[in-house]
């Protein structure tokens, strides 16, 4: 074989670092090219602010960016002769025992943090902030909204990105090049720092981890999505200096940065240093384990 075609191929056809960058690279051409004007097109056309940290908002954005990842992901699935959910994401597995587990545990996280702010007076809570109707469309509406940021930031970063990875490289590089994605992603908000950051990029590996022990993806989303609910509608806080609309509670978070996480939310939080380290403890410990790609 020639060292050109041997760069390129291998026992399984196409290399997978090469359908990685693939990938990658379809990804970034649709966000480029076609994400903003079509998100444009979808809220104006349902009368949404782009702009606000709403419910909507994000159903709007990560809807749209899910069913970007589907296609793509489909086009990579058709071509490797497997189904586009067989990257760590199986139907039949939807909402089962693994997703309430890590419901549970992400639940359990946000709870820690959000109670250490309340006890250390960086959390003051003035009452309800829903009233009517609101106290059941609001809840519904980040549910399902939060759901869609677990599913598609898990399957986007964890799911055919990692899986042709893993195989290329070994599971470590994929988990640490995927989890740089993720992290970089984020710095796009306003005054990121570091603790924010750093907390992300460990999360990130944690949910790696869950991917390698339980073989699915479906105990990060659940992690992920209940994770998310907790920070924006029950504690309400704020994420790159703007506060979510329709959360439970009207809330001011008068401590020190350091406690709150200032306008970055409780992913700034030093509080978030034991839950993570709780979490990963849990996920090596207790999750069923299963040390190949799916």
């Amino acid at each position: 074989m020639s060292r050109i075609k041997w760069l390129f191929i291998g026992p399984d056809g196409l290399r997978h670092g090469w359908r990685f960058l693939i990938f990658a690279a379809a990804i970034f051409l649709v966000v480029q090219f076609l994400e903003q004007p079509a998100i444009a097109f979808l809220a104006a056309k349902l009368h949404v602010n782009r702009s606000a940290l709403s419910a909507p908002s994000i159903i709007v954005s990560d809807g749209f960016d899910l069913i970007v990842i589907l296609v793509v992901t489909g086009v990579a699935a058709r071509f490797e002769q497997r189904r586009v959910d067989s990257y760590g994401l199986p139907v039949n597995e939807a909402f089962g025992g693994f997703f309430w587990d890590g419901v549970i545990a992400g639940f359990a996280a946000i709870a820690f943090v959000g109670v250490g702010m309340l006890i250390s007076g960086g959390l003051l809570v003035h009452g309800v902030a829903l009233h009517g109707a609101q106290l059941i469309t609001s809840p519904v509406l980040w549910l399902i909204a939060m759901l869609l940021v677990g599913v598609m930031e898990e399957y986007l970063f964890r799911g055919y990105a990692l899986q042709s990875l893993w195989r290329g490289a070994g599971f470590w590089s994929a988990a640490l090049i995927t989890t740089a994605l993720f992290a970089g992603d984020h710095l796009e908000k306003p005054h990121e720092n570091a603790i924010d950051i750093g907390m992300i990029f460990a999360l990130a590996i944690v949910l790696c981890i869950s991917v390698r022990v339980t073989g699915s993806l479906w105990w990060a989303v659940g992690w992920h999505a209940a994770f998310d609910f907790g920070q924006f509608f029950v504690i309400g806080t704020p994420n790159g200096g703007r506060v979510p609309q329709g959360r439970l509670f009207d809330v001011t978070f008068p401590g020190p940065a350091w406690i709150t996480g200032g306008e970055l939310g409780t992913e700034a939080s030093y509080f978030m240093i034991p839950a993570v380290i709780g979490t990963f403890l849990y996920v090596i410990l207790f999750l069923r384990r299963r040390s190949s790609p799916v």
